[in-house]
């Protein structure tokens, strides 16, 4: 925030309802915390929770909610009322913020858990605050995991850590004030809030922001504006894929003529599957820069803006950050090739789960956060293997990466997208289990499937259940939600 006050008059936002510079923000901030602090004159980390529509109004109050000197708690506005109840049971805020469209979704559950409501449009005639000197050491944020192997934890970032983490993809991206962004992603979700909206904001950049996801709108906004980046998730491209399919020939050169005038393009939050970012390069001319990262660590592993990007791989250590690969006892694997688990530490690495002191002494070993990813080096390159819990079939002795069984599958020509899981099996611990879905006007029998991938896989890698499906199930970020899918398999399958 002391940086944007350097960038005065420089657009910062674009949204549906305006254009405004870093001074039209910072002022909106500070009314907010006006709002907030009202008869204090420090919040003292108190919890905020706050329900904003993708806008600058979002980035006004999630800066305010700084600037009073309380933790900043966001809810996604489109998960159901249990979710946003858990959150805010979980979370204990003192306040609860709302835009009005949300009043109704809100109100009645800030009452019932004894916090504070405040509605967006009280700040709009607040006087400007004398304002408390924030600690860099305090607490800023809570962001929840997405809950795809457990109860979704609260993780709790510093205003260090957020720093740290943005100066990171400041120096690795090359981010510059001449930059501009279109933002499309949660704003949940680390990948949203630090990688896509306080990296441009930090370097004092243009971040125009949508209020959702609408493939035809992007293609609009690369095809009409001056951006220089675009972020997304695997999802989204694929669906941008699709768009340029339906598209004439005239308009396919056009989209992609302005996709290749960008400086970057970066995919995250989930796999990318190898057929995904070479239709991209065929489409735009870019190859995907692939990274990985995650809510307690921010980005770790990234591949570089200049130089190869690998396709399968996510790169390399990011500047400052300390990257490791851990076999079962804990020591560290020199050798490249061998699986173990990558553990991180360094001043982006968050200091606990927001009260559960035991979880987050298990998350870490001797200083290190334990990622519970596996990962294999390979040339100097990370490649992940997938999540420990989920992503690591143990079937007959032999441990299996589900991602590496996805890739092959879906070079099938039936197969338009799958999920592997491990399936409870008595006899083998897990059986490989594939949930497809077939290509329009395909079939496809697990006894094809096998026959077929025995050209492809080792025999212990073949899928031995099957089951099709119309749509994947995915949480918020478009990551698939692999415990939904194993429960799946509970019912009939091939």
């Amino acid at each position: 925030m002391q940086r944007a006050a350097g960038h005065h008059k420089r657009l910062a936002i674009i949204d549906g309802q305006g254009r405004y510079s870093y001074a039209d923000l910072l002022t909106a901030a500070q009314k907010v915390a006006s709002c907030l602090l009202t008869d204090k004159h420090d919040l003292g980390e108190a919890r905020v929770a706050f329900m904003v529509p993708p806008s600058f109004d979002y980035v006004a109050v999630q800066w305010g909610i700084w600037q009073a000197g309380g933790i900043a708690v966001p809810l996604c506005p489109s998960h159901p009322r249990p979710e946003i109840e858990y959150v805010i049971r979980d979370a204990t805020p003192q306040i609860v913020v709302s835009h009005p469209v949300f009043e109704n979704k809100l109100r009645p559950t800030a009452k019932s858990h004894n916090a504070g409501f405040l509605l967006t449009s009280a700040a709009a005639n607040t006087k400007e605050p004398s304002l408390p000197n924030v600690n860099v050491d305090g607490r800023a944020m809570i962001l929840y995991t997405s809950g795809t192997t457990s109860a979704p934890k609260g993780v709790v970032m510093t205003h260090q850590n957020i720093t740290a983490q943005i100066k990171t993809l400041i120096d690795a991206w090359e981010w510059t004030a001449d930059d501009h962004i279109v933002h499309v992603l949660p704003l949940h979700h680390t990948h949203g809030i630090v990688n896509t909206l306080l990296c441009p904001l930090w370097a004092g950049a243009t971040c125009e922001i949508l209020p959702k996801f609408d493939a035809e709108k992007v293609w609009d906004r690369f095809v009409n504006s001056d951006l220089t980046l675009f972020m997304a998730v695997p999802t989204i491209y694929v669906k941008l894929i699709a768009s340029w399919d339906k598209a004439t020939v005239e308009e396919q050169k056009r989209m992609s003529k302005a996709c290749a005038d960008l400086r970057l393009m970066v995919s995250g939050s989930a796999a990318l599957p190898v057929t995904v970012l070479e239709k991209w390069k065929a489409i735009t001319g870019h190859t995907l820069l692939e990274r990985y990262g995650m809510t307690e660590i921010g980005m770790v592993l990234s591949n570089p803006l200049h130089g190869e990007r690998r396709p399968g791989f996510v790169g390399v250590p990011l500047p400052g950050v300390k990257v490791r690969v851990v076999d079962e006892s804990g020591q560290e694997i020199k050798e490249e090739g061998r699986p173990g688990e990558i553990q991180v530490r360094g001043p982006i690495v968050f200091p606990e789960y927001w009260g559960k002191p035991e979880v987050t002494r298990k998350a870490f070993r001797n200083g290190w956060f334990c990622t519970g990813d596996a990962a294999v080096i390979e040339r100097g390159y990370y490649r992940i293997l997938g999540r420990s819990s989920v992503d690591i079939i143990k079937t007959g002795g032999y441990k299996v990466s589900a991602l590496e069984i996805e890739e092959a599958l879906r070079t099938h020509p039936a197969i338009k997208e799958c999920a592997v899981v491990g399936v409870d099996d008595r006899e083998w611990g897990e059986r490989v289990g594939a949930a497809v879905i077939p290509e329009a006007g395909s079939s496809l029998s697990l006894d094809d499937l096998r026959l077929w991938a025995k050209k492809e896989l080792a025999s212990y890698k073949i899928p031995t259940r099957l089951l099709l499906l119309d749509e994947l199930p995915r949480n918020a970020m478009g990551k698939v939600t692999k415990g939904e899918i194993k429960r799946l398999f509970e019912g009939p399958c091939l």
